[in-house]
């Protein structure tokens, strides 16, 4: 392999790595939202269920 064929691929391999580590980011990032939201409906329907037995 030529060296300019190995600096092609080095290249298009951190530009796999940069696409995979934001691809990961944004998947962290949808999870953490949706677990906030679901934290959020318990603590209102906690706060209904306290309201309904006081």
């Amino acid at each position: 392999m030529t060296t300019y064929e190995y600096d092609l691929a080095t290249a298009r391999l951190s530009e796999l790595r940069a696409e995979a580590d934001a691809a990961g980011r944004a998947r962290r990032l949808r999870a953490a939202r949706r677990w906030a939201r679901r934290a959020e409906y318990a603590s209102r329907r906690a706060a209904r269920a306290s309201a309904a037995v006081r």
